[in-house]
């Protein structure tokens, strides 16, 4: 036989339906831990004693410094998340709650109220203080609820009022310390820097008569310049401007010694104006067109042409003069100018440098004097600071703790709240019952639906069987649950790959799961199509079927194997015609070797010709060796599984034994589904039995016939 193959099936998601499926199936247990939850929470909350809660509201600012900085300029604090937690650290530490235990006394109240022999302890009274209060941030403000807890209410608002009055008065003694720490800080200051300005002013006196400096000016803090600030700039701007005239004309005589005396005739009268060379330069102009028109008329022999060109002559040679002249003044005037600047440069370095000698041999001096100057300005300062911090001290000051709403008592408990324990309770009980459902649902590995059979076993399901099914014999063919026996027919007859096939075993895994029951009443669905079937009690451990037909049990498969009586006296008949039983008969020591003997392949091979179909009842697969022999003997063997009853691993390994043995099994049956229930097995046949079920319960007459009981009665012989 080719062994198993197993297709792996894709992982199937939850439905809505199947959640809802879930929860209606496990609503014992929801409903179960639900009313525990719920009474538990009750019983607990009328059972705890009642606490009273006052609150009293207190306004907190961050603490600075009381004494600005000598600039002037605010004290500016950064923002500080943990400024209110702080806080909440202090009013709850032993600085303010042991203040608010001594001013009320509650060593010796709390030894009258708890009726105790001893007056308490501080540390004990701490503790029990401690426990009573809750603090809590008034969100988006600088606000502190102080709440306090008490069974008595007149107690919790006078505990809250003097805990936020010691914590009030704790954090205007610090306050008052920083103030007071800050003034005598500045005192200490201004006496010191009182000794620093008597002995820099001994110094400054000592390097006076030491350097001989004549200090006029008390504001000063550098010497006397020997040049004024306007004379040096005055001579400044003669500098520069000698220096100016010193490069223009050195740039024009050097412009002018190159050139030619023709040249300088042209150049010279422009850039250095003469009114003699001019002159001169205009009569030469005239005499040698005089000249030029002489010796035209009269040629070079004439006096007067003769004259004219001694003229010409004379007045070259004044010209050339001239020329040189002025070349010579202005080498004069650029000499003159560059000593001059000379003369500029050299008053202005010893003015700076004597100077600057008087400045290093005075700077001793002055630096000294700055520094005392730069002492009696802050002493200055730091006096008036004092001044100023003394009057403020003696100011009323606007508190950094302020008590908003005192706390006032109030005779409604706030502890336990009935409504919203019980109603707490109410929903953890549904979650943890929900939750448990589903972790029950979840351990369950038992079948379910028909994709958990098909998947598991790769096996089809030939039919679902509902709830409460009764004795289709004694019902009659309109039963509401025959129509679930007629399916199962109708899909054992198209299993069949060979009509000739006609005998079938019912098997199950286990005990308990309607295998007797659902081979009764296929049998008779079978014969109530008109089919000549016989049904076989091979159940010889625990044999049922002769209950349903209520008969006896003394002869039957075991007397006809032993040959102990004929095949025709084991064989009853029934109240329907076409229905035949064969009892189990008295139950043998041991049932394996008749099973197994050739007898009994010879009676199945005589029933497979005398009967359309023959149904064999079989004990559970798993208990006992009698169904994988009976499986292994007939045509069809179908297997039943009860819902919800054994782990799916069972019924794999009940398939594997009928195959191991060559069993031809053709299909599953599903058996004891709440079908109006189980919303998959509802839809899956589209609500036919719930339905059918209720109009027929309707329909039903109380005066309605039942059916009359079976009368079996023995075969005759063929």
């Amino acid at each position: 036989m080719e062994p198993q193959r197993f297709v792996p099936q894709p992982e199937t998601k939850l439905h809505f339906l199947d959640y809802w499926r879930i929860i209606r199936i496990r609503k014992t247990v929801i409903l179960a831990v639900f009313m525990l939850v719920l009474l538990t929470a009750t019983v607990v909350t009328f059972l705890l004693p009642e606490s009273f809660a006052r609150v009293a509201r207190i306004k907190v600012e961050r603490e600075g410094y009381d004494i600005e900085p000598i600039t002037g300029r605010p004290y500016q604090q950064g923002y500080d998340p943990y400024f209110i937690q702080t806080e909440f650290e202090v009013i709850q530490s032993s600085v303010v709650l042991n203040k608010v235990i001594e001013a009320l006394n509650l060593n010796e109240v709390w030894q009258k109220k708890f009726g105790l022999p001893e007056k308490l302890k501080t540390e004990e009274s701490f503790g029990l203080l401690k426990r009573m209060i809750n603090l809590r941030p008034v969100r988006n403000t600088s606000l502190i609820e102080i709440r306090v807890f008490s069974d008595d209410p007149e107690e919790a608002a006078r505990l809250a009022n003097a805990i936020a009055q010691e914590y009030r008065d704790y954090r205007l003694e610090q306050r008052k310390q920083l103030t007071l720490g800050g003034l005598k800080i500045l005192r200490e200051q201004f006496e010191e820097h009182e000794k620093k300005i008597r002995a820099a002013q001994e110094e400054l006196f000592k390097l006076r008569k030491e350097l001989n400096i004549s200090d006029y000016d008390a504001a000063s803090m550098s010497p006397t310049p020997h040049l004024e600030q306007e004379t040096l700039r005055r001579i400044e701007a003669l500098r520069i401007e000698a220096e100016a005239r010193y490069t223009a004309r050195e740039k024009l005589l050097s412009s002018l010694k190159p050139l030619s005396r023709e040249e300088l005739k042209k150049v010279l009268p422009t850039a250095v104006p003469d009114q003699l060379l001019a002159s001169l330069l205009e009569q030469l102009a005239l005499a040698e067109q005089k000249l030029i028109v002489l010796r035209k008329d009269y040629g070079d022999e004439y006096p007067e042409t003769i004259r004219v060109a001694a003229q010409v002559e004379d007045l070259n040679k004044k010209i050339n003069d001239r020329i040189d002249g002025i070349l010579d003044g202005l080498e004069k005037t650029v000499e003159a100018a560059k000593a001059e600047v000379e003369n500029l440069r050299a008053e202005v370095e010893k003015a700076r440098k004597i100077d600057q000698e008087k400045a290093d041999l005075s700077r001793p001096y002055y630096i000294k004097k700055q520094e005392l100057s730069e002492l009696i300005r802050f002493r200055d300062i730091l006096a008036m600071r004092i001044a100023a911090d003394q009057t403020d001290v003696q100011i009323p000051r606007s508190s950094v703790v302020e008590i908003v709403d005192p706390a006032v008592p109030n005779f409604t408990p706030v502890r336990p709240n009935k409504t919203l324990n019980i109603l707490l309770g109410a929903v953890i009980g549904l979650v943890v019952g929900v939750g448990l459902a589903f972790f029950i649902e979840y351990l369950d590995t038992s079948v379910k639906t028909i994709d958990d059979v098909e998947r598991a076993l790769q096996a089809p399901v030939l039919g679902v069987i509902p709830q409460n099914v009764g004795n289709l014999l004694e019902e009659g063919a309109e039963s509401p649950h025959a129509e679930a026996y007629r399916v199962l027919r109708t899909n054992i007859l198209f299993s069949r790959k060979d009509e000739r096939l006609n005998t079938i075993c019912v098997v199950s895994a286990g005990g308990g799961e309607g295998k007797t029951t659902t081979i009764f009443n296929l049998a008779v669905v079978f014969a109530q199509a008109g089919q000549r079937v016989l049904l076989c009690d091979s159940d010889l451990r625990r044999p049922a079927l002769h209950k349903l037909f209520k008969v006896s049990n003394s002869i039957g498969l075991t007397s006809y194997l032993l040959k102990q009586h004929s095949l025709e006296e084991v064989i009853q008949t029934t109240s329907l015609p076409t229905l035949d039983f064969m009892p189990s008969g008295k139950l043998p020591s041991s049932s394996m070797g008749l099973l197994s003997s050739s007898q009994m392949k010879d009676l199945i091979a005589e029933l497979k010709q005398r009967y359309d179909f023959v149904f064999f009842d079989s004990p559970p697969i798993m208990g006992v060796s009698d169904a994988a022999i009976l499986a292994s003997m007939v045509d069809m063997t179908l297997q039943v599984i009860q819902y919800r009853r054994y782990p799916q691993p069972m019924y794999i390994r009940a398939k594997q034994m009928i195959e191991k043995v060559g069993g031809n099994l053709i299909g599953i049956v599903l058996n004891n589904i709440n079908v109006a229930q189980e919303e998959s097995y509802y839809y899956y046949y589209g609500g036919y039995y719930h339905d059918y079920y209720q109009s027929r319960s309707a329909e039903a007459k109380p005066e309605e016939e039942a059916v009359p009981e079976a009368k079996p009665k023995v075969k005759p012989k063929y």
